[in-house]
């Protein structure tokens, strides 16, 4: 073989392998999004809404629930769904308001779920008072799976104890999993020095960064608000929590996607009774997204997510 015919085989090759990073690289951008979360005090279980664009919102299945509580107390509240590197949707939610566990279902298509678990994340804490409003996170670096909570421990921080309400004093915890078979022991996941509950994590890859949102549930003197905090790693160590971003305080649940260029919050304005919310290009100046969003009445602390073209059509099938 001569040596053009190297050279051009070489060039060939390299186009051929530069088209499929490429490719690799350019797959559509999942433009439908989903927002999970649950009416009531939960006892109806999982609801979805849709949107195209993450302000215009409308209810799956004209509202009715796609998965009934099993476990607990019966309730589901705070649903949080992730889809997994398999393609998988695992979801954790509160199942009691006074309990040592969390519950975690798992589904192919958001419909058809498997049986409902709990997961004794605070059994250990002889003292531990409750478990609310469980998040999951997929760690790609490590390849692993984090599930965190928040969870008041009876005569841990006592300088912060008569801040919340009733005693409440919730930091936040966390486990890490594989394969939702075994979990790595109970760690502190978050104290910034105050009360806090409702945390929730994206990657922010511009930055290199992992941020996460949470309520400061200071009551004594009132907060109510929600805030920031970083982290080079999903697992920590986490900055201190930021001033407020929230426009308004008595706010809680934020869940957070990045649409385009913009980042957008969405929470539960619970004194309200409504949703409300914020946008940012930079998570720095945040402005106000109440008069143009739209969601369905009831709806309570959930979570924002994109999903493919396919899964969101065999939703809408559902009646």
């Amino acid at each position: 073989m001569n040596l053009k015919k190297i050279v051009l085989m070489t060039i060939s090759g390299a186009v051929i392998s530069l088209t499929s990073c490429l490719n690799l690289h350019t797959q559509p951008e999942k433009k439908n999004y989903l927002f999970s979360y649950f009416k009531g005090n939960g006892n109806s279980g999982l609801h979805l809404a849709y949107s195209r664009d993450g302000l215009n919102w409308k209810n799956l299945k004209n509202g009715q629930s796609f998965n009934k509580p099993e476990v607990g107390d019966k309730i589901m509240r705070d649903p949080c769904i992730i889809q997994g590197p398999d393609g998988v949707f695992h979801m954790v939610f509160t199942v009691s308001w006074w309990s040592k566990q969390i519950g975690i279902a798992h589904s192919n298509d958001l419909i058809n779920w498997s049986k409902h678990q709990v997961i004794p994340v605070m059994e250990h804490e002889k003292n531990a008072r409750n478990c609310w409003a469980p998040e999951i996170f997929y760690d790609d670096v490590n390849e692993q799976y984090i599930i965190f909570w928040a969870t008041t421990i009876k005569g841990k921080f006592p300088e912060t104890a008569k801040t919340g309400d009733n005693g409440l004093n919730h930091r936040m915890y966390y486990t890490t999993t594989k394969n939702f078979k075994t979990y790595t022991p109970t760690k502190l996941f978050y104290d910034p020095g105050f009360n806090v509950i409702d945390s929730t994590i994206v990657k922010d890859s511009s930055n290199n960064r992992y941020v996460m949102f949470l309520k400061d549930e200071t009551r004594h003197p009132a907060k109510k608000d929600i805030r920031m905090a970083t982290a080079k790693s999903p697992i920590g160590p986490w900055s201190a929590a930021s001033a407020p971003i929230s426009k308004k305080n008595w706010v809680e649940g934020p869940t957070a996607i990045k649409i385009g260029d913009t980042w957008y919050v969405y929470y539960d304005a619970y004194g309200r009774g409504h949703f409300e919310g914020i946008k940012s290009k930079d998570m720095k100046i945040w402005t106000s997204i109440n008069k143009e969003l739209k969601l369905p009445k009831g709806i309570r602390h959930g979570t924002v997510f994109a999903v493919s073209d396919k899964v969101l059509e065999k939703l809408l099938q559902e009646k």
